[in-house]
């Protein structure tokens, strides 16, 4: 097991060595993703992570460079440091915090990393700094309340979320983010009335699109959801930032800077979304459309039988993860690289390395990433452009409140 996931990093870290480009921050959000995969970490753990990896990372660097502001880290500018061994020693030891089951595959990594870096005190006096950057984001996460536990109690009712078992994470509704005020700062006013005209396309159009049995969804609409999986909805976008880093030349700073930022910014998604979930507990459409009779809304015909293609999440319908993790994720890229990018760029399946989808831009990854919660039978279309509005002023207040170029 060991040899074959360390086998995966190199094989990563060769493809992205073709990329004149290539530093050790990108290098170590493909190990960071690597890594997680080989212990199992998803959902929320993993967002929480990979924005302490690329957070320790950031500060590590700017206490060696200077060019932004730093977020957590305390202590004097080590402008003789190497700034390399100082991202490398921070986000090894962020990793075996959070995965220690893959200490070994970590540590390989980091001997690997290391051989790059020239020896001498610079390196040396780095990686003590990597060490110190990395305890201190530890230390700030540490009370988050992440892992809080909570007992929910569902009520029944038309329109109320009805689960039949207790969801995976309610206590992100009251975790710490990271740089909002509160996990309520974007939450959304509540989806239409069940007896609105605007309820009643939405309920109509997850209907004809989403279910197993559908006629109209098309065969690449089909093939896009099953690519959508929830495991690979967050790496494409980390993927999507390395290519559109690679093709326009960004430096070690601004690429710990941008990898900071939207690993923070996904983190968010998550809180905000628990928030805003379990503020309004809606239903899902398979319990929507089961009880279409009991919504006192003539124009919602029920479906008794009616099954979506995609499985349904334990937790409420409103408004969609997946959305609000497009929207961030667009605006700090946007922030970064100017207005609509259209870089061309491919998405890896985090299975299957032979199943990937191209896209012209992220705008267009954007729009596949909102569609196919329709095309899949688990979002209703309010959600969506609800959701990517929560993520794109989330993105918004991150990029104007953190990691700011230095004065």
């Amino acid at each position: 097991m060991l040899h074959s996931a360390v086998r995966a990093i190199g094989l990563c870290l060769a493809i992205a060595a073709s990329s004149a480009h290539a530093d050790v921050v990108t290098d170590w959000n493909t190990i960071a993703i690597a890594v997680m995969k080989a212990g199992k970490i998803t959902g929320n753990p993993w967002s929480r992570a990979m924005a302490m990896v690329h957070v320790a990372m950031a500060d590590s660097i700017t206490s060696v460079q200077g060019k932004y502001t730093l977020y957590v880290a305390k202590g004097p500018a080590a402008p003789g440091a190497s700034a390399e061994a100082a991202a490398v020693a921070a986000a090894r030891q962020i990793l075996i915090q959070i995965v220690p089951s893959q200490k070994a595959m970590i540590d390989e990594a980091y001997t690997a990393a290391l051989k790059a870096i020239s020896d001498g005190a610079a390196k040396t006096e780095g990686m003590a700094l990597g060490e110190r950057v990395a305890a201190a984001v530890i230390a700030d996460r540490a009370a988050d309340g992440t892992n809080v536990p909570e007992t929910y109690r569902p009520v029944t009712s038309p329109g109320v979320w009805i689960p039949t078992t207790l969801p995976i994470a309610p206590q992100y509704a009251k975790a710490k983010p990271w740089v909002l005020t509160g996990a309520d700062q974007f939450r959304p006013g509540p989806p239409p009335a069940l007896s609105s005209p605007a309820y009643a396309r939405d309920y109509n159009e997850v209907k004809t699109l989403g279910g197993t049995k559908s006629t109209a969804r098309t065969a690449e609409q089909t093939q896009a959801v099953k690519f959508w999986t929830q495991g690979n909805i967050s790496p494409a976008w980390f993927e999507a930032a390395r290519q559109l880093s690679a093709a326009k030349g960004l430096t070690l700073a601004e690429n710990a800077r941008l990898f900071a930022l939207l690993g923070m910014g996904i983190a968010n998604t998550f809180i905000a979304d628990w928030d805003a979930k379990f503020t309004h507990n809606f239903w899902r459409p398979i319990t929507a459309i089961r009880n279409g009779d009991n919504d006192g809304n003539d124009a919602t015909e029920r479906d008794a039988g009616w099954v979506p293609l995609n499985a349904t999440p334990m937790h409420p319908e409103y408004p969609s993860q997946a959305a609000i993790i497009a929207g961030v994720s667009v605006g700090i890229l946007e922030a970064v690289f100017g207005p609509k990018p259209a870089i061309p760029f491919t998405v890896t399946d985090r299975v299957d390395a032979k199943l990937t989808r191209k896209f012209k831009s992220i705008a267009e990854l954007s729009e596949e990433h909102k569609d196919v919660r329709v095309w899949g039978g688990i979002h209703f279309r309010n959600s969506l452009e609800v959701g990517r509005d929560m993520g794109l002023k989330i993105a918004d207040f991150l990029v104007e409140n953190s990691l700011k170029p230095a004065r």
